[in-house]
């Protein structure tokens, strides 16, 4: 906890406190309280007790340790691409994914000061790079911090009026911070997808909720034509296939390993053949998931 700014700190001790007495209600999240995952925590599970963690990580301990049901962690944003690197974060924790949820995202420029003794802002990576071409146009300078809320936190501790936050609205109020502009956004479609994670995984077998959505981690062999000869399944069975990412790991540039997301289940015949082929041109594959889609594709 000691990692937040000052102005957090009670916050997070009051919600921290509230999540320790209910586990079971508890969704863990990274960042401080008023980030958009705070937000995503709520939306998803409206009786939730939402539980700050200062990273990814802590998040994903948080429900390991019991300490929370589920945790939400933003994975892609259709702005900026790719937020959490859940391909690393997730496969070796134990944790499966059992949902999604989707967050139209708006940005806010708060301070303690005014508009124009503004000269740079603070927030998350992802935030700043969704809203790049405001930031130049005004001519305010970017700061990467680790959270969104957690800037604005850090804004109000240091009380310097040439730098503001870029955080949820909400934000504004709980750091006592004004709020100069909301609304703020390089694109109107900004949407980040976040995905659940959870200790065990629903069963999905008979009707469900679906339509279904199935996430996997694979490595393909070192030969030619790999990842064509891999993905070949999906496409003569008929399996749409929504996401694929690459990715290096362990520090070789000869081992590409690939993030997948599908249309369908495993207990679904075509899935199952697409699965068996991949399977059959591949040196691993780890399913971390399969869940009822937030949002249809296509």
């Amino acid at each position: 906890m000691q990692s937040f700014a000052e102005p957090a700190r009670p916050i997070v001790a009051r919600m921290t406190a509230a999540a320790a007495l209910e586990p079971g209600r508890a969704v863990s999240f990274q960042g401080a309280p008023g980030a958009n995952s705070h937000v995503a925590a709520v939306e998803a599970f409206p009786e939730c007790l939402p539980l700050p963690c200062f990273s990814f990580t802590d998040a994903i301990d948080a429900v390991r340790e019991g300490r929370a049901d589920c945790a939400i962690i933003p994975i892609e944003n259709s702005l900026h691409g790719r937020v959490a690197d859940i391909h690393f974060l997730l496969p070796e924790s134990g944790l499966v994914i059992t949902g999604e949820h989707f967050l139209g995202i708006r940005h806010a420029l708060m301070a303690v000061g005014t508009r124009d003794q503004i000269t740079s802002a603070m927030s998350h990576e992802q935030a700043l790079g969704q809203c790049r071409h405001w930031l130049r146009e005004h001519g305010i300078a970017p700061v990467v911090y680790p959270d969104t809320a957690g800037a604005a936190a850090v804004v109000a501790e240091k009380a310097d009026p040439s730098v503001a936050a870029l955080a949820p609205p909400a934000a504004a109020g709980l750091y006592g911070l004004n709020l100069i502009e909301a609304d703020i956004a390089d694109a109107d479609h900004n949407t980040t997808r976040f995905v659940v994670l959870a200790r065990q995984a629903p069963p999905v077998e008979g009707p469900g909720p679906g339509p279904w959505m199935t996430t996997f981690v694979f490595e393909v062999k070192n030969i030619p034509a790999a990842l064509y000869k891999a993905l070949g399944g999906f496409a003569t069975n008929g399996v749409n296939m929504t996401k694929l990412e690459s990715y290096q790991q362990g520090g070789s540039f000869a081992a590409t390993q690939f993030y997948a997301d599908i249309e369908g289940r495993p207990s679904d015949a075509n899935v199952d053949r697409a699965l068996e082929e991949l399977g059959f041109h591949t040196k691993w594959v780890r399913l971390l998931g399969t869940y009822a889609q937030a949002r249809a594709r296509g």
